[in-house]
């Protein structure tokens, strides 16, 4: 996408009655979250999260983890 593209979008968005910038900025937001759960879930899928496991395994066997 090249940068006036960018720019006619934005002026098209910047356009938008306040009910249809609100729907698009859950839209977006809602893909951003989703993005994140898929990378989440890939992550610890892979075990790239596996050292937060061992981490709050040793502070426990410390006890100084804190009740929630």
């Amino acid at each position: 996408m090249n940068i006036a593209r960018v720019e006619e979008i934005q002026v098209a968005i910047e356009s938008l009655p306040y009910e249809e910038y609100i729907r698009l900025r859950q839209w977006f937001s809602e893909r951003d979250w989703g993005k994140w759960d898929r990378q989440i879930e890939a992550d610890s899928e892979s075990g790239k999260l596996d050292f937060l496991i061992e981490e709050a395994l040793t502070e426990k066997a410390k006890g100084s983890l804190k009740e929630l």
